[in-house]
């Protein structure tokens, strides 16, 4: 009688060949947790009772093969040895699927990442569909840690240390066929020829695949060292903190100990273990949910694929908008008062289109769902209609008053705008409730996040199918209340406006910018605002501190006046060539104050709370995942509200009294300390 098993399905067909299918009970997607290893570690005993010519492995689920571990079960722990235990019982397992007698085969198609990936490592051989959605990678690396299953060991001995550290240290996951050129899958077919393939690599049993001559010449010991080295240089160039992200240099220096042989099994273990329980590890997992948390605000509505997007206005933000559209699938209208504006936001569109789908007829393909709209007729036809003009209120008021009277009842009317309130482009709208903000952040190709933006008048139906829209671009969205420069833009400017502040008391520049990256920044502010702008910035902080007060810095108004925009001018802050900074100065962090980046975080950590206190979003996580995945705070420190939990509300709100005193009353804390949740037991309450 056949055995059943909760996670996995056994089927031997008249070939002699087992199909094993992973699939996870109660569960959309597989992962791997201690349950299905201990699962998969007794059906390994099963197959090894029986005389079948190979095993197949293949997902149940509709959609991808393994996406990797789960990662709920990191959050319990509690010590590296309880770490080191789950890693080890998983590692035991697929050295017991590694040591079967007969062929193995992982056929795989949609993502195989982290675990998923280290699974079909331990097979023989691997084979991938050939779709757009087959995504296969190491992606620890972003939770903190790095691959602990054998992907440190196994990846390194089957395509070299060289190509195999691509693709662990920083993460990446890669397409089928980059996966099959560079020996990580050993074939990819059309989804529909998946099965007869695996089925002829058990028949056959094609030789195994092999790294070249060069790269076992980079695994022997005396070259390990001086390879090592490399590695850690191009860490260190792409501006990898070792003190705030450990985990790639610890791949480094096991490999370079060890060279993927003899402990290296158990000594990932132990490494991967100690990152486990770090601040580092805990809060970049904690972003992993925060970030299905905003994929799960996507999926409360559905917004159909095959929808219709209208977008006026093709400057920058328009042109890319459109265009990142139309490379997600849906079909664009791109509306601009001549051709000659429209022409450049289409240019810029085949450049992304050749840099992202590479495969010439997809390219075309990309381009025809992009046309030109000089008159906007795609207005009538469109589901969607996104303003993306210049911040002008009456403009904008114009452009909506217009597509309302020629659009259709059911679609909907977004602006991209930075910082005005909905209610007052409302005002032009008979109705107002199908006004909603859609507000994306430059460069939009690469910025993940975009704000929801909701009005008095918004319907809940008009915000949820805003996010839907949002998940099918591949975009996290974040719902903000129609506030004054909402939430990223509001947050980020009193940081941008206090390093302005520091500069014109006589800081240099590149002290500056230095003290932020050594925070934890992924840029300085000032190098942020050359990029961002500095026209752009001086509108933002002009219409803020209309609203609450506030100073805009007189160097930076004078800078725009004399034409110094940062990069699109070559001239801001710093001068730039070819859109790259020069003679910026070099700085030692040891010689920075750490007053600087203290009042350029903490005004930013008091105008979060300000915004937490006036409901602008409705949580502090969602504050945090809005200012990680929409400027990049420091994503090792868990966020802007998690950094002032770890260092404490009490120090916090001392330090902003401190700088009160000293700077003025824009440090003054806001009242919103003392509601939150964690301050009660932190501060007197008077």
């Amino acid at each position: 009688m056949e055995k059943t098993y909760n996670h996995f399905k056994l089927h031997t067909d008249s070939k002699n060949i087992l199909w094993l299918t992973v699939d996870r009970a109660n569960a959309s997607a597989n992962s791997l947790s201690r349950e299905v290893f201990d699962e998969l570690n007794a059906v390994l005993d099963d197959i090894a009772q029986r005389k079948v010519a190979g095993v197949v492995i293949l997902s149940g689920k509709n959609k991808g093969f393994i996406a990797g571990a789960d990662i709920s079960q990191f959050t319990h722990l509690k010590s590296k040895k309880e770490a080191f235990d789950l890693i080890r019982q998983a590692q035991l397992v697929l050295d017991k699927l590694e040591a079967l007698p007969v062929p193995t085969v992982a056929m795989i198609k949609g993502f195989c990442l982290g675990g998923g990936l280290e699974l079909a490592l331990a097979c023989r051989y691997r084979i991938a569909a050939d779709t757009a959605d087959t995504k296969i990678g190491l992606p620890e690396i972003k939770l903190g840690i790095h691959p602990g299953w054998g992907g440190t060991v196994r990846l390194p001995n089957l395509i070299g240390a060289i190509e195999a550290m691509k693709m662990i240290l920083p993460g990446a996951a890669y397409d089928a066929r980059k996966c099959a050129k560079l020996g990580i899958v050993d074939c990819t077919v059309p989804e529909r020829m998946l099965k007869r393939a695996a089925e002829d690599f058990i028949l056959r049993k094609p030789k195994l695949h092999t790294p070249g001559f060069i790269a076992k010449l980079t695994a022997l010991s005396f070259v390990r060292p001086l390879l090592g080295k490399l590695f850690y240089k191009n860490l260190r160039d792409k501006k990898v903190n070792k003190k705030q992200y450990p985990a790639p240099y610890a791949v480094v220096k096991n490999w370079i100990h060890d060279g993927a042989q003899g402990d290296a099994m158990v000594n990932e273990a132990n490494s991967i273990a100690e990152l486990m329980i770090t601040d580092t590890a805990r809060n970049l997992v904690r972003i992993f949910f925060l970030q299905e948390k905003l994929k799960g605000i996507a999926k409360q509505a559905k917004f159909n694929k095959s929808a219709w997007v209208h977008v006026i206005g093709a400057g920058t933000m328009g042109g890319d908008i459109a265009a990142w559209c139309a490379l997600q699938g849906l079909k664009v209208t791109l509306q601009d008062q001549s051709p000659e504006k429209i022409a450049p936001a289409v240019k810029r569109a085949y450049k992304l289109f050749q840099g992202k789908l590479r495969v010439p007829r997809l390219v075309q393909a990309a381009m025809d769902r992009l046309q030109p709209d000089e008159h906007g007729v795609g207005i009538a036809r469109a589901d969607i209609i996104i303003e993306a003009v210049f911040e002008n209120l009456a403009v904008k008021q114009a452009i909506f008053r217009n597509a309302e009277a020629k659009a259709k009842p059911s679609a909907i009317l977004a602006t991209n705008t930075s910082s005005i309130p909905l209610e007052e482009i409302a005002t032009a709208l008979k109705n107002p409730a199908r006004l909603v903000g859609i507000h994306f952040f430059n460069p939009v190709d690469k910025m993940p996040l975009v704000e929801i933006v909701y009005g008095e008048s918004t319907t809940d139906e008009t915000i949820y199918q805003a996010a839907a829209f949002v998940g099918v671009i591949g975009r996290l969205p974040l719902p903000v209340a129609s506030r004054p420069g909402f939430l990223v833009n509001r947050v980020l400017m009193p940081y941008l406006m206090e390093a302005m502040t520091l500069f014109e008391e006589g800081v240099p520049a590149a002290v500056i910018d230095g003290a932020a990256v050594q925070f934890g920044m992924p840029m300085g502010p000032i190098a942020l605002a050359d990029k961002v702008g500095l026209d752009v910035c001086l509108s933002v902080a002009e219409n803020l501190s209309h609203y609450f007060g506030g100073k805009v810095p007189e160097r930076l108004k004078s800078m725009v006046k004399d034409g110094r925009l940062g990069v699109k001018s070559g001239y801001g802050f710093y001068k730039y060539r070819q859109g790259k900074a020069i003679n910026t100065g070099k700085v030692d962090p040891a010689s920075i104050p750490s007053d600087i980046s203290d009042r350029m975080i903490l005004r930013m950590l008091n105008e979060a709370v300000a915004c937490l206190s006036e409901q602008v979003v409705s949580e502090s996580d969602l504050l945090d995942a809005g200012m990680i995945f929409g400027t990049g705070f420091a994503p090792f420190l868990g966020g802007p509200m998690q950094y002032a939990k770890t260092r404490g509300i009490k120090t916090v709100v001392a330090r902003l009294d401190g700088f009160a005193k000293q700077y003025g009353e824009r440090f003054r804390p806001v009242a919103g300390w003392k509601q939150l949740p964690v301050a009660t037991e932190e501060l007197e309450m008077n």
